[in-house]
């Protein structure tokens, strides 16, 4: 599933990589602690993966 706004792609991309141990879970806040939380690291990567040149900033 594609992200629905930019603010989606970045708190995946940022759960993704706690997920991956590249950063600490403990930097994490607000819907990207939830994905971290509540996502696969497959669906991190299929929502972090989304081209964001064509979404809003937010979802409406």
């Amino acid at each position: 599933m594609p992200a629905q706004s930019k603010a989606q792609q970045r708190a995946a991309g940022a759960a993704l990589s706690a997920k991956r141990g590249k950063t600490k879970v403990s930097d994490l806040q607000g819907a990207s602690k939830e994905m971290y939380d509540d996502m696969t690291e497959q669906e991190l990567e299929e929502l972090a993966a989304t081209d964001h040149d064509d979404l809003p900033e937010h979802k409406e």
